[in-house]
């Protein structure tokens, strides 16, 4: 019978090769569903192969899964089978991820690690047990348990270290420097996980650093979120200029490979014909082999179809091409993330490094196209339009909340660029947009009703509505566990409360940021020397450190005021002219009126009337088309309901609903029904990439 199942395998192998998955299914479902009993470890290998076509190509997870048990308890009957035995905990272990059941997955992980200490101190054993431990940190960084995560991962590592694997040991260094990322408590243990990286990578050879394009990219990731927490933004800069390029030269990459498959694709037709003579069929044959080497050389041998069904060590996932960014070479063929969140996190990088410096063309066609790409991925999760958190299934909650969490960033970045050209109208669609997203994911996108009740209040701030805008920026403050993010809505909070101007707003503003209120006091009560020097050096800082162009400008505007208020008229001349050109180059309205009413009464000081008189009316055009800006904001219908004293009402999971979402369509387990439903080229692909080095089930959000 071993013979019929070896055929089976082969012609399951052929279809799946061809795309036929349901029929590639059905072969493979024969052998267990045969009335003729196989071997045990024959019908283990099969349910092993089942599991894996439907965890690549379908959500059938719990069918999976249901295989995976079954192959369980037949190998626990079988007393060697020491890979079979790594590779069924490892599967299973990722359908327990998918389907929500942590503490299932984190004791049949510790038991694994239990097999491979048993197994000696061989590679293969070693190499397992750097499977299990990865596995089982992302387990633990569900339950919030950072501390034992990084055990295991530091776990992980020693082993990659025994094996003398510089690649595995950077994948678990980067791992180890994510999770301090995400719970920073000591700032040295960070430093040092940020320094063992450089020095891992330094010790991989340059030729294979090459290939290990995925763990480049996760690497320079996560030192660029390192940097931006340290306010290190003149490094964090390079390191987004690396990223960038790198992304550019491999989209040319998949391009040219794609136009090489094209190409074979036409090659393979022409030798199929029966008619073709020798030379030509000679001809095309070699064309054939010279565009098979130039494909593998650029996308690797496993396109080739040179790879095993079966997932390695460390995940073997397919994805269409170029959709996918591995890590390292096999083993170690998992992703971070789907190459299309990659790339728009680096675009994302970008536009949050290019908004300070006024490039606003570029930013928002990296916006648009990030939008256009994280949409079109979170199609495949089965999220349109309508589609709410009760209706995912549990297996697609993660991956989505990684895309919609990127979106919001996007959109956030969008709606501060539009404010800072004083293009109202479009900062109410973007922020709309948010508000839509957050109504539909309130559970998935908690983190984000800050930001938007922030943005909110910048609107309501920006449209001269600063009672309501001191409103938001409180709530916004109250939403959020970050300190730096507190500090931020409340200095911005008295901001909006000075606006207003009167002696209750004044008292509040002391109430909240008493160190600033004393900084602008000194100002107000004419200590000019002192403020002129604090503000100085505020601007040296922004200049050299943060290099936003919009506070740069803003702060020469206040440093030339104070420079007309102690009349030296030469070096406010200079200051403001400067100021002007750069809130011209940011399209902002408003401090270009500010400036020029300053300029306005340098020239009325210095006696320039025919100055005077043409910054006058050239202030006048600009008030008027601010003033056409503002009345168009106000009279939209949603300009009253985003600035309504009020935070946005969302309907939350109630307890019935999250059974519903992690339960999916149906939790029906039978092993003998036909496997392959749900099996249409339409359906969407599973959330995992049966490889777990995902650390972290969220995305870094900038300082």
């Amino acid at each position: 019978m071993e013979g019929v199942a070896e055929g089976l395998w082969e012609l399951a192998d052929l279809h799946e090769k061809n795309g036929e998955i349901a029929k590639s299914v059905k072969c493979l479902e024969a052998i267990c569903q045969s009335t003729v009993s196989f071997l045990p470890v024959v019908e283990v290998k099969t349910r092993l192969k089942i599991a894996t076509l439907l965890l690549k190509h379908s959500n059938n997870v719990n069918h999976a899964k249901s295989h995976l048990e079954r192959s369980q308890l037949l190998l626990k009957s079988i007393p060697s089978c020491f890979e079979l035995k790594c590779r069924a905990y490892s599967l299973l272990s990722q359908c327990y991820h998918l389907v929500g059941a942590v503490s299932s997955q984190k004791q049949l992980l510790n038991k694994g690690i239990e097999l491979t200490a048993s197994f000696g101190d061989g590679f293969s054993g070693k190499l397992w047990s750097c499977n299990f431990n990865s596995q089982l940190a992302n387990a633990l960084i569900i339950e919030g348990d950072y501390q034992a995560s990084v055990s295991a991962l530091e776990q992980g590592y020693l082993s990659a270290s025994e094996m003398y694997y510089p690649e595995l040991q950077m994948f678990f260094a980067t791992s180890v420097l994510h999770v301090h990322l995400m719970q920073w408590g000591d700032g040295s243990l960070v430093e040092g996980a940020v320094s063992r990286c450089n020095d891992v990578w330094e010790s991989i050879d340059s030729d294979r650093r090459e290939q290990c394009v995925g763990l480049f990219f996760y690497n320079e990731l996560l030192h660029i979120f390192y940097l931006l927490r340290i306010c290190d933004y003149k490094n964090a800069g390079q390191h987004v200029d690396k990223l960038d390029a790198a992304m550019k030269t491999d989209l040319e990459k998949v391009q040219h490979a794609r136009e090489l498959i094209e190409e074979l694709n036409i090659v393979n037709e022409g030798v199929s014909q029966s008619d073709l003579l020798h030379r030509d069929r000679a001809t095309l044959s070699s064309r054939r082999i010279q565009l098979e080497v130039e494909i593998s050389n650029l996308l690797g041998p496993g396109f080739m179809g040179q790879d095993v069904l079966e997932p390695a060590y460390f995940g073997n996932v397919k994805r269409d091409l170029g959709d996918k960014l591995e890590l390292a070479p096999h083993p170690i063929a998992g992703e971070w993330l789907p190459k299309s969140a990659v790339y728009a996190l680096v675009d994302l990088m970008v536009v949050i490094f290019g908004r300070p410096k006024g490039l606003f063309k570029d930013c928002a066609k990296r916006i648009q196209s990030g939008l256009n790409t994280i949409k079109a991925e979170l199609v495949k999760y089965g999220i349109t339009d309508g589609t709410a958190e009760v209706d995912l299934q549990h297996s697609a909650i993660w991956m989505a909340g990684v895309y919609l969490m990127i979106l919001m960033q996007f959109l956030e970045n969008k709606v501060a660029i539009e404010l800072t050209r004083s293009e109202f109208v479009e900062a109410q669609e973007a922020l709309l947009e948010m508000k839509s997203w957050f109504n539909r994911f309130p559970t998935i996108l908690q983190a984000c009703e800050s930001i938007i009740e922030m943005l909110r209040g910048q609107y309501a701030h920006c449209v001269a509505c600063y009672s309501e805008a001191a409103f938001h920026f409180v709530e916004a403050a109250k939403l959020t566990e970050s300190k730096s993010a507190q500090a931020m809505c409340e200095i911005y909070a008295a901001v909006s409360y000075i606006c207003i101007g009167d002696a209750d707003s004044y008292a509040k503003v002391l109430e909240l940021v008493g160190p600033i209120y004393r900084t602008i006091d000194s100002f107000v009560g004419e200590n000019l020397q002192e403020a002129r020097i604090k503000l100085a050096s505020g601007l040296q800082t922004t200049h050299t450190t943060i290099g936003n162009l919009q506070l740069v400008s803003q702060y020469l505007t206040v440093l030339g005021n104070l420079a007309l208020a102690l009349h030296d008229t030469g070096q406010a001349r200079e200051i403001l002219r400067s100021s002007l050109t750069l809130a011209k180059k940011l399209y902002d309205i408003p401090t270009q009126i500010w400036v020029l009413s300053n300029l306005t009464a340098l020239y009325e000081q210095v006696d320039e009337k025919d100055n005077e008189t043409t910054n006058r009316e050239y202030e006048k055009k600009k008030v008027d088309e601010l003033q056409r800006r503002l009345s168009k904001a106000r009279a939209s219908a949603h300009h009253l309901e985003l600035i309504e004293k009020t935070k946005f009402q969302v309907r939350r999971l109630n307890e019935t609903d999250i059974k519903q979402a992690i339960a999916g369509p149906s939790m029906k387990v039978d092993l003998d029904i036909p496997e392959s439903v749900g099996l249409s080229s339409s359906a969407p692909r599973p959330s995992s990439r049966l490889m777990d080095v995902d650390i972290g089930r969220r995305v870094t959000r900038r300082g």
